[in-house]
C-alpha cells in the first residue's frame, strides 16, 4: 500500500499588525470610521460555498470582519462589486446559486455608504480549500499502524494579505478497508520580524514528506534570497528539512519573498511536486518621520478670521503606513513671537495643515512667525513613537488696513507766472502698511481751486511725497493765487470695515509772483496780400506788438528784424510799419508756394528785457512779368516728310502761373522768307504744337536752326522769339534716322563723307608699309657682319657702356703687358695649373677672321669691341675683372704691333677725335693725337 504524503509546516504567525486590527494589546484611540482591513482574504470549503455566510460580523471569533462608521453603523449601506456575492445588511457576504465558482481566487470591492455621503471601501478575496485548524495535535489521530490522519472539519479561516497558495487533496482507499486522506503541502504565510538581533540562523518551518520514512529524501529551497540575489538570505537543511533564516531582514528594503521548496530522492528525481513558500517581512518601528525640507514658508493675511487656511507640511515614515509604525501625526511644539497669545496656529494631525486658531493678526506688529512643528509615528504616542520637527515660518502679509494721513491740515508755496513744470511745493503723508506696495503708494487729487487745470500732483515713487506741480502757466494778472484742496488714497482699496481718515485732506495755498513777461504780437503769424513788383520803399503793413504786463509801468517797445531772407523788408523801430527795401518777386528762391516769410522782434524795456517773436506772411500775387521759353530747344526730323512722320513736338515754359502763362501761342516769324517756304506750325491743344516740314519740301541733311514765336495769354501777354536747332537727316520707313543719315545731319554732304573714308584707308595703307620696312631693316641689321667697311662711320656703331674708371690710376697702363715675351721657354717649363694673368695660355691659338693688313682707324672701335667679345665667349679666359691676354699675333700678324701706331702721329690721319670717346681711349689720344712730342 501506497504511504500517505504528509508535510508538517510549523511556524510562528504572530503579527502585531493582526493583533491591532482585532482589537488586542492596542491602545485605544480616537474612533476613526471605516473598515478595520483594506484587505481580507478568505479560505472556504466547497460545501460551505452555496447559501451559507462566508464572512459575518461576530464578536464570537477574534478573526472577524469589522467596520464602524462612529455613529453606531445605523445607517451604514453595504455593496459588492461582485453579483454573484451579495452583502447582508449585518455585513454578511453570501454566494448566490450554482453561479459561484471558486477554481480560481476571486476578488470583489466591498463598499460601506455612510447618511453623510461618506463610502468606505475594502477589498475581499475568496480562495477555495479544507485547511486543518491551527491546533495541529487536535486534528491529528493515530492509527493502529502508527500513521498519522487528519481529523476533517469544516472551518472558515481568515488571512490577512497577500493570499496563501492553496493545494486541493486527493484522497486513497486502503485495499484493507482503512479509508485515509492523503494530506498535501499546506502551508500558510511565514511571518518574520525585521530586525531581529537572533541568534541566526533561525529556523522558520519544518517540511517534511510522509516517504522519509521509505526513502531517503532531500529538501532545497529556490527563490530571491535563496539561490538568487540577496543569496543565502534562507537556507534549508538537506535531510531534516528545517528552513532557516541567516540574518537580520529589512522590510524597508524588501517585504516579502516567495520561495518554492523542493523533494526529491538520492537519485534527484522528483518526489513532491514543488510547494510556494510566501515570507512577509513584519514590521518594525525603526523610521522617524522625515521632513522634505526643514524649514517650510506659508503666509497669511493681517486680519484672518480663525480657522483660515496657512499652509501645509508632510512627514514621510518609511515604516508600514497601513501599522501604526508608519501613522504619523503632527503637534506644534512653539510659537515665537507669542503675540498677541502664545496660540495663534493650530496643525490638524492627521493632515499637517496649519490654520489660524485665533482673530488679532496685524502685519504692522507681528510681521512674521516661527513655528516647530513636531511628526510623531505610532499615531503619535510619544511613550513609543518616534519623533522629528520641522520649522515653520508664517509671514503676515499686508491689506490696506492703514489709510494715508497727511501730516498737515494746510500746505502753502509760490510759483514764478508763465512757468511751467515748476514744483510750487510738497505734501507729506505717512502710511503704516508695507512700503512700497499698493497699500502704500499714494495717489493724490485736487478736488477744487483749480478749475482751469493749471496745476497736478505727482507723487514721488521714493518718499511718496505729493509734488504740486505747474502744468499750465500761470497768468499775474489774472489770477494772484490759488486755494487748492488736496486728497490722498492709497493704490489699492481700503481693506472691507476700514473707514477714511478725515487726514486725508489739506488746503493748499499757492501764490503767483509777478514777471516781466515779454511783448506778444496779437496776430501771429499775421497774413497779408501784395502784387509782386512791388518797388521799394512801399509801406505794406504796420506789425506792431504789446505788453501784457498791466499792472506795471508802462513799458516802451522796440521792434528789429529778426530773419528777412531776401532783404526785402525794413521795420520801424518805434512803431512797426514794414516798408519794401527791393522789389518783390514771386519767381524767387526765397518764395515758397506764392508766400515770402519774414520774421520780426518785439522788445519792451523791462528789468530784465524780455522779447517776443512775430512771424508776417506776404502771399505774392503773379503778374506777366515773365516771357514763356521753348522747349525743347533741340531736334531731328526726316529730310522727306510722309504720312507716318509728322513733325516734332513742341511747348513752351512760363515762370509765371495762371493766367499769366499758358495757353501758348505758337507762330514762324515773316522774315527770313525761307523759314515760312520750309516750315510749318500745327496747333495741337492749348501747351502744345507741332513744327514740320511743308510736305513735298526736301532739305539737304543738315542741321537747321529755326526761329519760333511764343506768346503767353497774359495781359498784356508777353512774347518770346527762340531757336529750336533741328537736325534733318535720312530716314528710313519706320521714321527713324539712318546711322549715314545721323553723320549726314552733323553738315557733310555725300562727297565730303566719301573722301574721309578714302583718307582713312590711304592712312592706314602707309602705317602698314612702315612696319614692314622697320621689320626689314632688323633682319638686315641681324645679318650684318661684325666688322663694317672702313668707310662707314665708326661712332655710328659704339656701344656707350658705364664706366668703372677709377682715376689717374686705372688709366696708367703698362703697354709692356701686351707684347709677346720673346722667350717661352720659362713658360712651357712651368707645370700646369693657375697661371699669372699676364702668361700666355698653352692653347691653341683661337681663329679670328682675316683683317686687312693695315686697319684703318675708323676699325679700332670695331677692333676692340671683338677682342671684348671673344674674350667673353673664352672658356678659359680670367675673370672679368683681371687683365686680359690677347693671343699674340706673330710677326706674320696683318694687324701688326700696337707700338706701330706710334708712327701715326706723323701721317696725316687726325685722331683727336679720340678725346671725344671717353676714358677708354684717353691714353690713344694722348700717344697719338694733340700735337708734337716733347
Amino acid at each position: 500500500m501506497r504511504t500517505d504524503f504528509a508535510l508538517v509546516l510549523t511556524a510562528v504567525l504572530l503579527s502585531a499588525t493582526f493583533r491591532r486590527n482585532n482589537g488586542e494589546h492596542a491602545s485605544k484611540g480616537p474612533c476613526r470610521p471605516g473598515f478595520s482591513q483594506s484587505f481580507y482574504s478568505v479560505l472556504i470549503s466547497r460545501d460551505v460555498l452555496q447559501g451559507q455566510g462566508i464572512l459575518k460580523d461576530t464578536t464570537l471569533s477574534s478573526q472577524k470582519v469589522k467596520f464602524d462608521d462612529c455613529m453606531g453603523n445605523k445607517a451604514v449601506v453595504f455593496q459588492s462589486s461582485n453579483p454573484i456575492f451579495s452583502v447582508q445588511t449585518d455585513g454578511s457576504i453570501f454566494a448566490q446559486g450554482e453561479g459561484a465558482s471558486l477554481d480560481e481566487p476571486v476578488q470583489f470591492k466591498l463598499t460601506a455608504s455612510g447618511p453623510h455621503t461618506h463610502v468606505w471601501e475594502t477589498v475581499v478575496q475568496l480562495s477555495l480549500t479544507d485547511l486543518p485548524s491551527p491546533q495541529q495535535n487536535e486534528n491529528e489521530v493515530t492509527t493502529e499502524e502508527g500513521k498519522v490522519v487528519e481529523r476533517k472539519e469544516k472551518t472558515d479561516v481568515f488571512q490577512a494579505p497577500p493570499p496563501l497558495i492553496m493545494f486541493s487533496g486527493s484522497g486513497l482507499n486502503s485495499s484493507k478497508g482503512l479509508r485515509r486522506q492523503k494530506r498535501d503541502w499546506v502551508i500558510p504565510p511565514i511571518n518574520v520580524a525585521e530586525n531581529s538581533r537572533g541568534p541566526f540562523p533561525q529556523m522558520l518551518v519544518s517540511i517534511r514528506s510522509d516517504q522519509d520514512q521509505d526513502i531517503s529524501i532531500r529538501y532545497s529551497i529556490t527563490g530571491v534570497g535563496a539561490d538568487q540575489p540577496p543569496n543565502e538570505v534562507f537556507n534549508i537543511d538537506p535531510v531534516l528539512g528545517k528552513m532557516f533564516v541567516t540574518k537580520p531582514l529589512d522590510r524597508e528594503h524588501r517585504s516579502s519573498y516567495h520561495l518554492r521548496a523542493h523533494a526529491v530522492d538520492m537519485n534527484g528525481n522528483q518526489v513532491e511536486n514543488p510547494i510556494d513558500l510566501y515570507i512577509f517581512v513584519i514590521d518594525m518601528n525603526d523610521n522617524r518621520p522625515e521632513f522634505k525640507n526643514q524649514v517650510y514658508n506659508g503666509s497669511v493675511d493681517e486680519g484672518s478670521k480663525p480657522g483660515t487656511y496657512v499652509m501645509h507640511l508632510s512627514a514621510f515614515d518609511a515604516d508600514d503606513n497601513t501599522t501604526a509604525n508608519g501613522m504619523v501625526r503632527y503637534r506644534i511644539l512653539s510659537q515665537t513671537p507669542h503675540s498677541p497669545i502664545p496660540n495663534m496656529f493650530t496643525i490638524n494631525s492627521e493632515t499637517g495643515d496649519i490654520v489660524t486658531v485665533a482673530p488679532g493678526l496685524d502685519r504692522e506688529k507681528v510681521s512674521q512667525y516661527t513655528i516647530i512643528v513636531q511628526a510623531t509615528d505610532m499615531e503619535g504616542n510619544l511613550n513609543f513613537g518616534l519623533s522629528n520637527t520641522a520649522t515653520a515660518i508664517i509671514t503676515v502679509t499686508d491689506i490696506n488696513d492703514n489709510p494715508p494721513m497727511l501730516t498737515s491740515r494746510t500746505f502753502s508755496g509760490e510759483v514764478p507766472e508763465n512757468r511751467v513744470d515748476v514744483v510750487v511745493t510738497n505734501l507729506t503723508v505717512i502710511d503704516a502698511d508695507q512700503p512700497h506696495s499698493p497699500n502704500w503708494n499714494a495717489i493724490y487729487r485736487i478736488i477744487s481751486g483749480d478749475p482751469s487745470g493749471h496745476f497736478t500732483i505727482r507723487t514721488d515713487p521714493v518718499t511718496n511725497d505729493g509734488m504740486v506741480t505747474v502744468v499750465k502757466p500761470v497768468d499775474f494778472e489774472m489770477n494772484r493765487a490759488f486755494m487748492l484742496t488736496v486728497v490722498v488714497s492709497n493704490q489699492a482699496h481700503l481693506a472691507s470695515g476700514i473707514q477714511s481718515s478725515l487726514q486725508s485732506t489739506a488746503g493748499v495755498t499757492i501764490s503767483v509772483q509777478d514777471v516781466n513777461e515779454p511783448p506778444y504780437f496779437p496776430t501771429n503769424p499775421k497774413h497779408i496780400r501784395f502784387e509782386e513788383g512791388v518797388p521799394a520803399g512801399t509801406s505794406l503793413t504796420t506789425f506792431s506788438a504789446s505788453d501784457p504786463d498791466r499792472l506795471q509801468m508802462q513799458q516802451i517797445i522796440r521792434y528789429s528784424k529778426l530773419n528777412d531772407p531776401a532783404d526785402w523788408l525794413s521795420i520801424n523801430r518805434t512803431n512797426g510799419q514794414i516798408i519794401t527795401t527791393a522789389m518783390l518777386n514771386r519767381e524767387s528762391v526765397y518764395v515758397k508756394n506764392n508766400i515770402y516769410e519774414a520774421t520780426f522782434l518785439a522788445t519792451d524795456n523791462g528789468s530784465p528785457a524780455a522779447s517776443g517773436t512775430g512771424t508776417l506772411q506776404i502771399y505774392l500775387i503773379d503778374i506777366n512779368d515773365n516771357p514763356p521759353v521753348l522747349i525743347p530747344r533741340e531736334s531731328q526730323i526726316c529730310e522727306r516728310m510722309n504720312k507716318n512722320v509728322n513733325g516734332v513736338n513742341i511747348t513752351a515754359a512760363d515762370a509765371d502761373t495762371d493766367p499769366n502763362a499758358g495757353p501758348f501761342v505758337f507762330e514762324l516769324p515773316n522774315f527770313p522768307i525761307s523759314i515760312r517756304r520750309n516750315w510749318t506750325i500745327s496747333r495741337i491743344s492749348g501747351d502744345y504744337a507741332r513744327l514740320g516740314l511743308r510736305y513735298q519740301i526736301y532739305l539737304e541733311p543738315g542741321v537747321y536752326e529755326v526761329p519760333v514765336i511764343v506768346s503767353d495769354s497774359g495781359n498784356p501777354p508777353l512774347s518770346n522769339r527762340s531757336l529750336i536747332k533741328v537736325k534733318v537727316c535720312p530716314c528710313d520707313e519706320n521714321g527713324d534716322c539712318t546711322t549715314l543719315g545721323a553723320v549726314a545731319a552733323a553738315g557733310l554732304g555725300t562727297g565730303a563723307i566719301i573722301s574721309i573714308l578714302i583718307c582713312i584707308i590711304i592712312l592706314l595703307s602707309m602705317v602698314l608699309l612702315f612696319v614692314v620696312w622697320i621689320k626689314r631693316r632688323e633682319k638686315e641689321r641681324q645679318t650684318k657682319q661684325l666688322l663694317i667697311d672702313p668707310e662707314d662711320d665708326v661712332r655710328d656703331n659704339i656701344l656707350k657702356y658705364d664706366e668703372e674708371g677709377g682715376g689717374e690710376e686705372d688709366q696708367d697702363y703698362d703697354l709692356s703687358q701686351l707684347q709677346q715675351p720673346d722667350s717661352l721657354e720659362h713658360i712651357i717649363s712651368k707645370p700646369p695649373g693657375v697661371r699669372r694673368v699676364d702668361e700666355r695660355p698653352i692653347i691653341p691659338e683661337s681663329q679670328y677672321p682675316i683683317r686687312p693688313v693695315v686697319p684703318h682707324p675708323g676699325d679700332i672701335g670695331d677692333f676692340i669691341h671683338e677682342g671684348l667679345r671673344a674674350a667673353d665667349n673664352d672658356p678659359t679666359a680670367p675673370p672679368y675683372d683681371s687683365l686680359l691676354v690677347f693671343d699674340y699675333e706673330g710677326s706674320g700678324s696683318t694687324a701688326g704691333s700696337v707700338s706701330s701706331l706710334n708712327s701715326s702721329s706723323t701721317g696725316d690721319q687726325d685722331y683727336d677725335y679720340l678725346n671725344d670717346w671717353g676714358p677708354r681711349f684717353k691714353k690713344l689720344a694722348d700717344m697719338y693725337g694733340g700735337g708734337d712730342d716733347d
